[in-house]
């Protein structure tokens, strides 16, 4: 992962994460992840002078590599995700799930596309939010 801005987030794993085989469900990456990406976005929107947080960029693309076992008695992981590269429209971010002892449990990339409400379509980048990116990249 790159060095700049990061969202770190501690999540308490619940008792309908873990499956059966008392290791989390595969499924609930994406979740943890959609939370990392939540706080990384809210503040690049804060940075660029943007209040509206939510719905300002929306998920194109998610890829995850498992690495190791997280286990019910882990009882929390740790959620990274910070941008990795800033295109017209879209933006590509690096993501991360760790367990306590900071073993890397599953990484990957996850790519948004600025999204325009109004036209229900994407749209550019502006230039307050790719100042933001940039710093943040």
């Amino acid at each position: 992962m790159t060095a700049g801005l990061e969202n770190r987030m501690g999540v308490r794993l619940r008792w309908r994460d873990v499956d059966m085989l008392g290791h989390l469900n595969r499924s609930v990456d994406h979740e943890l992840l959609e939370e990392g990406r939540g706080g990384l976005m809210s503040e690049i929107a804060r940075m660029a002078g943007n209040s509206h947080a939510h719905g300002v960029f929306v998920l194109v693309h998610g890829d995850l590599d498992y690495h190791a076992e997280v286990r019910k008695d882990h009882e929390h992981v740790e959620v990274v995700v910070r941008p990795a590269h800033v295109g017209n429209t879209s933006l590509r971010m690096e993501h991360e799930v760790r367990l306590p002892d900071a073993t890397v449990a599953a990484s990957g990339t996850t790519i948004v596309v600025a999204w325009d409400p109004a036209s229900r379509g994407k749209r550019e980048i502006t230039q307050a939010e790719r100042a933001a990116l940039v710093a943040a990249a």
